[in-house]
This record gives structure tokens, sequence and C-alpha cells, in this order.
């Protein structure tokens, strides 16, 4: 498979030139043309890039049944603003032993071996081959069900990431749009007299982008993206069948 997924990308890509249709072997016999990265610059050292074809579709439909039917998935119970709800997709946690334990909204998944589930390693191997010079140690898989499991707005900015983390994601099965917008910023109005004893605050409107993240796709987050930007995967009525969703990320020592 990975040989089927291997991408030369850098830091920083390249001006990828002109469109490549359909390539010629050394005998001139046809190959499959090269997939694109897509970068997208968010500007302030945040950049996204966007790989739509990382997998072809059969070796990503192969991935996607043993992830369903293998991983051990949960739907646990979080806090979300003081109140216990439950996470509206399921979930697992696979990571590298001794690495510092992963939290978020007051729950603390259970980290599994790599080894118990060999289809996480060779997707794994696979992503460190499309992005040479990265290390991912973990991965937090989500599956939705249907398009009324969602995730809402939010960074991974916790401090077990570090600074500036670099987060791969792959997608398999239903297609669903992927945002990501400006973290609000806060800046003091021009008042006057009472109003500024206050301190009144206004609130700048956020920049969005927005990507549909198809079957076999790979999208990477890196720079201040978390720093600087939250994203989510909102609720669609369209999204009928199930995706699941592979986000590889690296816990520093």
């Amino acid at each position: 498979m990975a040989s089927r997924l291997r991408l030369l990308l850098g830091k920083r890509m390249p001006n990828p030139g002109p469109e490549v249709g359909e390539l010629k072997g050394e005998e001139g016999e046809a190959r499959k043309p090269v997939p694109r990265p897509e970068l997208t610059d968010l500007g302030g050292g945040s950049e996204v890039v966007h790989i739509p074809r990382f997998m072809d579709r059969e070796t990503a439909w192969e991935m996607f049944e043993q992830l369903d039917k293998r991983i051990p998935w949960t739907r646990p119970t979080i806090r979300v603003f003081g109140r216990s709800a439950v996470q509206p997709r399921d979930t697992c946690y696979v990571a590298d032993e001794g690495l510092t334990v992963l939290k978020y909204s007051g729950y603390q998944p259970h980290a599994h071996s790599w080894d118990g589930f060999p289809v996480l390693k060779d997707i794994l191997k696979a992503v460190h081959e499309a992005l040479p010079g990265s290390y991912f140690n973990s991965v937090v898989l989500n599956r939705y069900k249907a398009g009324s499991d969602y995730v809402s707005w939010h960074a991974d900015d916790e401090p077990l990431y570090g600074p500036t983390p670099e987060i791969a994601s792959v997608t398999f099965g239903c297609e669903r749009d992927f945002l990501l917008r400006k973290k609000p910023t806060k800046s003091a109005a021009s008042v006057s007299g009472e109003e500024a004893a206050r301190k009144r605050l206004k609130i700048s409107a956020p920049q969005q982008h927005s990507f549909l993240l198809k079957h076999g796709s790979l999208l990477v987050m890196r720079g201040h993206t978390q720093r600087d930007w939250q994203h989510a995967v909102p609720k669609r009525a369209k999204a009928t069948s199930q995706r699941i969703n592979l986000t590889f990320r690296r816990v520093l020592s």
C-alpha cells in the first residue's frame, strides 16, 4: 500500500508547474497522474496542505472496512461548558507507550497499543513516507455514523503537542466539510465616558476557509494553525453514510 501513497512533500511546497495529465513511463506505457498537493497559506506562519487523492479508492475502502470492524470504538461522556454530554461521534486513541496522557473536555481516553492494529501501522507508514521530515507517535480516530455526528469549533492546542504541532488527517468513507476560522481577536472599542470605564470590547469577524475532505484524502495542518485558528466538522443532513477520520499527532516527550 505504501508505494501507492508515496508523495514528495517538503515543509514548503514548490511551484507544481503545469498541470499533468496522463504520464508516460520509460517504455512509453501510460501511468496514473501523480497526485498534486494543494497548499493554502493562512498567513502568520500557518498553512494547510490538502491532497485529495492521497490513497486510491480501492485501498481506501479496504482500510475503511478494517477500521470500522476492528477498532474498539467508544462514545464517551464529556464536559462541555460545565455540562455533561455524550460526544457526538465515536472515538479511539492509539499511541506509543509512555507518552504524556491525553485529556480533553474532562475525558481521558485509554491509549491503545499500535501492535493491536496492523492497519494503523500501515497507514502511519504511508503518512510518514508522504511527509518527509514529519514524525507522529499517536492518532485520534473518530467515526461519524451520519450527518448528525460532528465536531464543534476547537483547536488542538494542548501543551503536550508543543507550540507548533503538525496534524495529519486522513479521511475514509463519506465526504464531509472541514472548516477553518481565525480565532476571534479582541480589541478595545473606541468609546468614551462611562462606556470607556467599563472597557467594552468588540469581536472582529473571523476569516474562514472550507475544504471538502473526500474518501482517501489527506489534509495537514502546520505551523501556528492550532494557535491562531479553530477547525470544525459541522452537521450535514446530506451526509447519510459513515466517515472515519484519523488525525496523526506527535506528543512531545
